[in-house]
């Protein structure tokens, strides 16, 4: 299937939802972030489609515009041989489904995305800090996280009762 006849079978079923198509290199979609769990099933579920292999999902930081972050998918059908980058944008203070329903392996790629940016997914099932402990302070890839802290130094002191050489 090429790029624009994948293109042309997503738009068939959610021409609503889709913001902009970017098929310069790789295959970008935008779409509304309230339909990316539907998305995500249709072109994992989809004959011809079959995006069956998630690759990666991440978050990107831009605190001056609104909304403030994007959530990226990076997805590829081992069969096919195609990939697909999906992009939602989501607000500082909103969520966005999991699709870890579809993925099994988006449980971990999702729970990096909220340690490191805070950004909220609905519906998973273990949505906790994977890299940094419980109760670390902030989400360390926001462009707004302080370039030089003690934070990490205060946390071992205070853990680990140990004095840390700065």
């Amino acid at each position: 299937m090429s790029k624009q006849e994948i293109i042309e079978t997503i738009k068939a079923k959610f021409a609503g939802v889709i913001e902009e198509v970017d098929d310069t290199l790789d295959l970008t979609v935008r779409i509304k972030k309230d339909g990316i769990l539907d998305v995500c099933r249709f072109i994992h579920d989809t004959e011809g489609l079959d995006f069956d292999y998630l690759t990666d999902i991440c978050g990107v930081d831009y605190p001056e515009r609104q909304p403030r972050f994007d959530v990226v998918y990076h997805l590829y059908s081992i069969d096919k041989k195609h990939r697909i980058r999906i992009k939602a944008a989501i607000g500082e203070n909103e969520s966005i489904s999991s699709v870890e329903s579809v993925w099994k392996a988006a449980n971990w790629f999702e729970r990096e995305a909220y340690d490191m940016l805070g950004i909220m997914f609905d519906n998973h099932s273990d949505l906790r800090r994977i890299l940094l402990p419980e109760d670390w302070k902030g989400h360390p890839l926001r462009k707004d996280y302080p370039l030089v802290t003690n934070v990490g130094e205060k946390w071992l002191e205070e853990k680990l009762r140990t004095h840390v050489p700065v």
